[in-house]
């Protein structure tokens, strides 16, 4: 029986830990790495090729919409599972339009979470009973994502969750190998797209959006 190879990402050890006792208690599985950010998990999953990401939304620097499109890219044979305290419509349908096939809600994981990555091993979907609802619903109202989340590109978005975390442009433009240049140029682009006029105004939109934890 081949191994399945799991990465595990959340910014809190207990809750890796945790992760680790319940999915190594499966025969076959093993946690080949662990991952404190969202950025990190993306350079853990270039480097390790695991069968299976776990991953936490709410993660500083890149949120997990983020990192799940930049894992999907680099690592295409990787089923990626949202594991998070939020259950909205919109972070469920961005987590599955950045390329993740299973999303759980951390009520339900005690539950669904074996389940779910038992479904991804077999190459399936799975959202755990407290996200279905919400996506359901979504589909039966033909609802579309908000014209303001789809005009931004993945840079803006990126560059909009390190803004709102309260990094200066040389700050972000280190984290992101780019010049500061080219920071001021995204940042000012998002603003003009989102019609914001201050960073007040940005960290109330990321807030509002789950970009950011509150």
């Amino acid at each position: 029986m081949k191994t399945v190879r799991i990465l595990v990402a959340d910014d809190h050890e207990v809750v890796r830990q945790g992760l680790r006792r319940l999915l190594e208690a499966r025969p076959g599985w093993e946690i080949c790495g662990e991952a404190g950010t969202g950025r990190e998990a993306v350079e853990k999953a270039s480097e390790l090729k695991p069968d299976v990401v776990v991953l936490d939304y709410s993660m500083p620097g890149l949120n997990g919409a983020e990192a799940t499109r930049q894992i999907v890219a680099r690592v295409p044979r990787a089923e990626v599972l949202i594991l998070t305290m939020h259950g909205s419509e919109d972070l469920i349908r961005g987590a599955l339009e950045a390329g993740a096939r299973a999303y759980v809600l951390k009520s339900d994981a005690s539950r669904d979470l074996i389940s779910a990555v038992q479904a991804l091993i077999e190459h399936k979907a799975f959202l755990s009973s407290g996200a279905s609802g919400p996506v359901v619903d979504s589909y039966l109202r033909g609802a579309q994502p908000s014209a303001s989340q789809q005009v931004l590109t993945p840079r803006e978005r990126e560059i909009l969750q390190l803004v709102a975390e309260g990094r200066s442009n040389k700050e972000i433009a280190t984290t992101l190998m780019i010049s500061t240049k080219t920071v001021e140029t995204h940042r000012a682009n998002l603003m003009h797209k989102l019609g914001l006029t201050s960073v007040g105004a940005l960290v109330r939109y990321a807030v509002r959006n789950q970009i950011i934890e509150p």
